[in-house]
């Protein structure tokens, strides 16, 4: 069934389109029974019957109408109702009996089937309904063949829609996301570019006139300023959804006289937008160590690729955070390590974990990848 917002508007609004088409199909049922009423041997049965598939396709128009009560025991109890009617055609109309009690009714659960369930659901209910359909004759002849059919191709039919339109609007959804994520990486970059990058290059620029105290938080400077810079334009430039990232060769620019990079011997490519993401959380921390430990102090990233998790540390060397200096920072408003570490990684689905002390820093994130 849907299973983002997306697939269950479409699989929404199948459901109005059977509901229409339920009606149409009973009350065609209905009429035809009553028209052919002395014919049959046990007419009042099937009266009360048709009585309580009427009163179960307005149980069913109302449960299928809510994305939440489509579950298997809806469908499954759709599926007994139908086959319990057709099984109990032989009773009401006596041997030799041309239609089913519920007649085209049963076109109504197959679709619901199908739209539920996409072409499996489509293919197995027509099936398992053809079948009880068959087990009620006298006789198999041809003649039956063409409803078979056309039961199962409608089956198919709008099973496979059912799939293609909601994988349709899943795309349509990621891609609308997509582009609006674009448009506001790029409002976010012009706002840095003429306010942030500009003071940090000011800074830059009177550090080194200064010279002293002021020459060193200068550079300072004018290290965030490239840093930021590069940052924004590599989030205006993210890979399409879909295209397979390169973590490791991500990884490896990272790596410097003093940072040590160790990948697998394959390559590890994984969906782009946790990739990016998972670069910059490696970045912030090789980032913290300049800052907090020393612009020379080693440090090492380690690249695990489990199969369907990854599994990346970042360590060094240096004194290691105090106790209680994280939730000190957050408190404070710096959210260096909430937000731009932790805070990345659980958006991923993933968990950060942080080993401190007097042997050093080290993280280990592990996340789930595609």
């Amino acid at each position: 069934m849907g299973s983002d917002p997306a697939g269950t508007a479409v699989v929404s609004t199948l459901f109005r389109a059977i509901a229409v088409l339920r009606v149409v199909v009973l009350v065609n049922t209905v009429v035809l029974y009553a028209y052919r009423y002395d014919r049959y041997p046990h007419a009042a049965t099937g009266a009360w019957a048709l009585a309580g598939l009427t009163v179960w396709t307005l149980v069913a128009l109302w449960a299928y109408d809510d994305a939440r009560r489509r579950r298997w025991p809806l469908l499954v109890t759709d599926l007994a109702v139908a086959v319990g009617a057709i099984l109990l055609s032989p009773y009401v109309k006596g041997d030799g009996l041309n239609a089913t009690l519920p007649g085209f009714w049963v076109m109504g659960v197959v679709l619901a089937w199908a739209a539920a369930w996409r072409l499996t659901g489509g293919l197995v209910s027509a099936v398992l309904i053809s079948a009880a359909d068959l087990s009620v004759r006298d006789e198999i002849t041809l003649s039956r063949w063409p409803n078979i059919f056309l039961l199962v191709l409608g089956g198919v039919v709008v099973g496979f829609l059912s799939d293609l339109l909601q994988r349709t609007a899943a795309e349509r959804d990621r891609a609308e996301r997509a582009a609006a994520a674009a448009a506001e990486r790029q409002r976010l970059g012009r706002v840095v570019h003429d306010g942030v990058l500009q003071v940090l290059a000011l800074v830059q620029k009177r550090g080194s006139e200064l010279g002293g105290e002021a020459a060193e938080l200068g550079r300072l400077a004018g290290e965030q300023e490239v840093a930021l810079r590069a940052y924004v334009q590599r989030e205006t430039s993210t890979p399409a959804e879909g295209t397979p990232y390169d973590l490791g060769g991500a990884l490896a620019a990272l790596g410097t006289s003093t940072v040590t990079v160790a990948l697998p011997a394959t390559p590890v490519r994984v969906d782009p937008v946790a990739g990016v993401e998972i670069a910059a959380v490696v970045a912030e921390c090789l980032s913290n160590v300049r800052h907090h430990v020393g612009r020379d102090a080693p440090a090492w990233v380690l690249l695990e690729d489990l199969g369907g998790e990854l599994v990346v540390s970042v360590r060094d060397q240096g004194p290691g955070i105090p106790e209680g200096r994280l939730a000190e920072a957050a408190a404070q408003g710096r959210l260096g390590v909430a937000s731009s570490i932790r805070g990345r990684i659980e958006d991923l689905g993933g968990t950060a974990t942080l080993e401190t002390g007097s042997f050093g820093t080290e993280w280990e994130f592990r996340v789930p990848v595609r």
